[in-house]
């Protein structure tokens, strides 16, 4: 099985790929995901990583009697995650207030125009500087500024941070800054995008930290139900898959809660997931006799 729509690869490589499988094998149900809607892809599969971030947020709250409604989040990134996990905190009452990308980072105090970022970032591809043209208001600090050690992304007073940039984004420096400026919850949408020191940070604080392999896990669950349509011959709804996901992820969320508490280090989500996975693979391995 290749999950190739998550390590990058956009819908053109992806359509290459499936006709010459297709030509190959005389095969429809392929092992490619992330396919375009007219032959095969998922409706939420854009959105999926982006939208999961945000419920395995919203389930981290849920625990300690909170939601996400009023809080201030820093988002890092303008692609795909970054644009969607937007999308959703809006959807749910939140209000993001940063993004970024290569060339800087966007503060705007009374949220970010997420249809301004989507026309620079998706149809004009272009920098985010353009984004104070239209806003006044904002503030646009280009990458040369950063703080020595960190992003400015995460230098601004707010109630969450979502990275949903790139691998080692959020250092030591980052993750004091947030601790000292109050925030309460992190929930990674990128692959690894905290430091292992910044990690430690988060833990140590005892704030709600996601780890990007449990809540970030929303477009290879997505991918598993194109897969799951495509099998059946059926095309579910924006709607149904949007369900499907907030179940997956709110069932990935308490395997890693219950671990935590099993093994004695409740809300550490980190040793959760790491065991709940491993356990996983444990148990299956014993019930299937191959070891």
């Amino acid at each position: 099985m290749f999950l190739l729509g998550d390590i990058g690869v956009g819908a053109r490589e992806i359509g290459y790929l499936f006709g010459q499988y297709k030509r190959l094998t005389g095969r429809y149900e392929g092992v490619l995901t992330g396919k375009s809607l007219l032959w095969g892809g998922s409706l939420v599969r854009k959105e999926a990583t982006g939208y999961g971030v945000v419920y395995f947020a919203q389930n981290m709250l849920s625990v300690k009697q909170d939601t996400l409604k009023d809080k201030s989040c820093l988002i890092s990134g303008s692609g795909n995650v970054a644009i969607y996990a937007m999308e959703k905190l809006y959807q749910l009452g939140a209000k993001p207030i940063t993004c970024s990308d290569s060339t800087g980072c966007i503060y705007h105090e009374t949220g970010i125009d997420l249809t301004l970022v989507k026309e620079l970032k998706e149809k004009s591809r272009t920098s985010l500087k353009a984004y104070v043209k239209t806003h006044k208001d904002a503030q646009f600090i280009p990458t040369s500024e950063y703080p020595s050690g960190g992003h400015s992304v995460w230098h601004f007073v707010a109630d969450a941070a979502f990275p949903c940039a790139t691998q080692n984004e959020l250092t030591l420096t980052d993750a004091q800054a947030l601790i000292s400026n109050g925030c309460k919850l992190v929930s990674e949408g990128a692959n690894m995008p905290s430091t292992q020191e910044a990690v430690n940070t988060f833990i140590d604080a005892k704030i709600c930290y996601g780890p990007g392999k449990a809540a970030n896990a929303g477009g290879v669950a997505t991918s598993q139900l194109e897969m799951a349509q495509n099998s059946s011959m059926q095309t579910w709804s924006f709607e149904e898959v949007d369900q499907k996901l907030q179940v997956i992820m709110n069932n990935i969320f308490k395997a890693a809660h219950q671990a935590s508490i099993e093994f004695g280090q409740p809300g550490n989500l980190v040793l959760g997931a790491n065991i709940a996975g491993f356990k996983r693979v444990a148990d299956a391995m014993l019930e299937q006799g191959v070891v």
